[in-house]
């Protein structure tokens, strides 16, 4: 069903920009920059928002061939947001990611799974119990220009930012993710009780 709605557009909106958390990945992103020497903050942008659509469409009827409905994936999915949000919050690393090749980083690690990860694509099923899809899309939409933005100023930022500013938001944006898992668990677990 169609229904453009511009709370849920910024509820959806504020949500992905915690999980893909751009602005904490630029010291990741500056160790690819250094490692390969190129980052294309165009292709970059344009895999990741296709990998999101994508996961946004087809994510649930993927889950149908196992057997698994959207409620059970966003308890599951806030498990993970739950244990993003401690790395972020406690400067702990859970989650390991395997470095890809240099020639194609804009994609592998960059794209996927940095900013169109598994935290993202069960975020994007876990938003989908719960906001209309249309809001979800121009949600994604919206935030694949900070992205854009990020990458090409990358050099910038953590220039202006500094360590500590970098740290501070990483933290900020660690609470709210925080906050967001324990909403999900506690709208989607009753569904399955």
């Amino acid at each position: 069903m169609f229904k453009l709605d511009f709370k849920e557009i910024a509820s959806v909106f504020m949500i992905l920009f915690a999980v893909i958390d751009i602005v904490g990945s630029i010291p990741v992103i500056l160790r690819i920059k250094e490692q390969t020497g190129n980052i294309q903050p165009i292709t970059t942008s344009s895999v990741s928002f296709i990998l999101m659509v994508a996961f946004l469409f087809v994510g649930e009827k993927f889950l149908g061939l196992f057997g698994v409905d959207v409620n059970s994936f966003a308890v599951a999915g806030s498990f993970i947001l739950f244990f993003i949000a401690m790395e972020m919050v406690l400067g702990i690393k859970i989650f390991r990611q395997k470095e890809g090749a240099e020639k194609s980083a804009s994609i592998v690690p960059l794209a996927f799974p940095i900013i169109a990860g598994a935290g993202t694509f069960s975020t994007l099923i876990s938003l989908r119990a719960e906001y209309h899809q249309i809001n979800i899309l121009i949600a994604i939409a919206l935030n694949m220009p900070i992205i854009f933005l990020v990458l090409k100023l990358t050099n910038r930022i953590e220039r202006f930012l500094g360590i500590g500013g970098i740290a501070v938001l990483e933290k900020i944006f660690g609470i709210i993710l925080l906050a967001i898992a324990v909403k999900l668990f506690s709208s989607n677990i009753s569904y399955l009780l």
